[in-house]
């Protein structure tokens, strides 16, 4: 999982839920409703990947201009940072329902806009409309999913959000794959996601508002009545009064903080060591999430995979798929193994299996573009004289020239294979829809993102290897570690402080990429991820303390005296936390 948050659940709390809902189905109907959102998260996404491909074969300025790229990819994920953030405003003040079905207007009008954009700054301003929506899906979901669940499978059920997350992301690519041959192909793609945004809200205005915001505001019969669905008639009574008791508790801790605005709760929040202590920890998780390259793949792996050489949109497409349905199951084994084996230690062998592949990527790109297909004057004339890229015919030595050579040279350039083999010496030819056409008329393969290469298969291997180090440490635990490292009355500000560093980080990848791609080539991008990742393993390993099974208080107290790191990193025990006071 990329984004958003996902609650903890153990087996026996798995196994209970089933239970519970084959007694309930009602509370299935209120989680499954509300994580739709999840679902239309995780789509848009992993759709952009798919689309950018034939976006740019329509608009030929996108196809030139890489900042366009990367502006019609990151657009969403700024308007998600804003989404998050009024979304936040929408849950006080007018509920969680209301949020959702916001959040799904603005995603049925962002879908819809893209599906019918005539021009890139059409499809930019839909990406703003689901980016908004995305933001506000991101965090009200889950939060009326847990506001609506039995306590007893709150996490079992929140937690399924996150699965709906990452099955968003896997649906795309099967939807991107599935339209590569029809009339309109990323309008499809794009304008598919306003089909769950509908579904949505029709199903969430038959549904109940949360009973924990009714509350809140003095509703407490409509509060009562919906308990009484939730639960039996046995146990509505215990769960008004624990329902009381949290609310006052929340109440009192918000009165410990004070009122004032949000940039008044942040200074007191970093004046507290304690918790500026778990902002060291929450905020360094969520950065290095971010910069150990996530997003380059989820947003752009079809185009990673014809930078390995393989120029099929379809079959790049395909093979995305396969890293999405990893990432997918990623999220399942670390369910299974968060609370077993820890957060840090996790994360540290997540970083480890990061680093490792990144490596191995930069190397296997290396070798790729140190091996490309040469540039035969023979073959690049071979379509007419004028057919040749222009910057080839006034190069001062050509016959050094192989096919990385020529596709960076200039966006006019693109390579046209052998056609006897495709890794013999090709052609360099003017990148024109009549070249391509003479091109694929002759079975012959035409590439603009990469080149045909031996070492293809290898970095699709290694991409799959890149998520699966990924998902179950580094996608889902920084999560985890922000939802238990802060006292709970600055858990609110201190998990939007670091959800904000996410959204930025992301922002900051998402937006760069391609730029990098172009002034380092692939090999040195993934290198510098790399780096990346080996800076945030370190600040990991010095930062963030181990959490499983610690009570708030015992964290606080942790913080408070000091994190000491270890490799690997086991919980402390009380022994250990209270031993310096002897």
């Amino acid at each position: 999982m990329v984004e958003g948050g996902i609650v903890k659940a153990d087996k026996t709390e798995f196994t209970e839920c089933f239970r519970t809902i084959g007694k309930t189905p009602y509370i299935m109907r209120l989680a499954f409703s509300a994580g739709i959102g999840g679902l239309l998260f995780g789509y848009d996404t992993g759709v952009i990947s798919g689309a950018l491909l034939y976006i740019k074969e329509d608009f030929k300025d996108v196809e030139r201009k890489t900042w366009l790229q990367e502006t019609i990819v990151a657009t969403a994920v700024a308007g998600a940072i804003i989404g998050a953030g009024i979304g936040g405003w929408l849950n006080d003040k007018f509920g969680r329902k209301p949020a959702i079905l916001i959040a799904d207007i603005l995603f049925f009008i962002g879908a819809f806009i893209m599906a019918l954009a005539p021009a890139p700054w059409v499809i930019i301003l839909g990406r703003v409309f689901v980016g908004l929506g995305v933001g506000m899906a991101s965090m009200t979901s889950p939060l009326y999913i847990s506001e609506t669940s039995p306590s007893r499978i709150r996490g079992a059920l929140v937690s399924t959000n996150g699965l709906l997350i990452t099955g968003g992301q896997f649906l795309s690519y099967l939807i991107n794959l599935g339209f590569t041959r029809v009339d309109g192909t990323w309008r499809w793609m794009l304008g598919v996601a306003a089909v769950p945004a509908f579904l949505q809200f029709i199903l969430m205005l038959s549904l109940p508002e949360s009973p924990r915001w009714l509350y809140r505001n003095n509703k407490v019969s409509e509060a009562e009545s919906i308990l009484a669905k939730i639960y039996g008639p046995e146990e509505v009574e215990e769960e008004m009064k624990a329902l009381k008791a949290s609310v006052e508790h929340e109440i009192a801790a918000e009165g410990e903080i004070g009122g004032g605005s949000m940039l008044t709760k942040v200074r007191k929040a970093w004046g507290n060591t304690v918790v500026r202590r778990g902002l060291y920890a929450g905020i360094t998780v969520q950065v290095a999430q971010q910069f150990v390259g996530i997003n380059t793949v989820m947003y752009y792996s079809p185009t990673i995979v014809q930078l390995a050489g393989f120029a099929s949109k379809s079959t790049a497409l395909a093979l995305s798929l396969i890293t999405s349905g990893l990432n997918a199951v990623g999220s399942i084994v670390s369910m299974m193994f968060v609370d077993r084996h820890g957060r840090r230690r996790l994360m540290i062998i997540s970083m480890f299996g990061i680093i490792t592949c990144l490596v191995v990527l930069s190397i296997v790109f290396y070798q790729a573009a140190e091996h490309a297909p040469g540039i035969s004057y023979t073959e690049s004339t071979h379509f007419g004289v004028n057919s040749t890229c222009g910057a080839f015919t006034s190069a001062p030595n050509p016959a050094a020239w192989n096919c990385m050579t020529c596709l960076k040279a200039a966006s006019e350039c693109a390579f046209c294979t052998n056609k006897a083999n495709q890794l013999h010496p090709g052609a360099c030819l003017a990148k024109t829809d009549g070249m391509k056409a003479a091109c694929h008329g002759e079975h012959r393969v035409y590439f603009t993102e990469g080149c045909p290469s031996k070492f293809g298969f290898l970095a699709v291997v290694l991409l799959g290897a890149y998520i699966i180090s990924y998902s179950p440490g580094m996608g889902t635990v920084p999560w985890i570690v922000n939802s238990e490292i802060y006292p709970l009355r600055y858990r609110g500000v201190g998990g939007g402080i670091a959800a904000v560093a996410n959204w930025t980080s992301n922002l900051i990848v998402s937006e760069t990429f391609l730029t990098l791609t172009q002034a380092l080539g692939s090999a040195g991008t993934f290198l510098l991820f790399a780096g990346f990742s080996a800076i945030g393993l370190i600040f990991i390993y010095l930062l963030v303390p181990e959490t499983k099974g610690l009570p708030i208080e015992e964290v606080e107290i942790m913080l408070e005296k000091g994190f000491k790191p270890s490799l690997l990193g086991g919980k402390r025990t009380n022994k250990e936390i209270n031993g310096s006071e002897s």
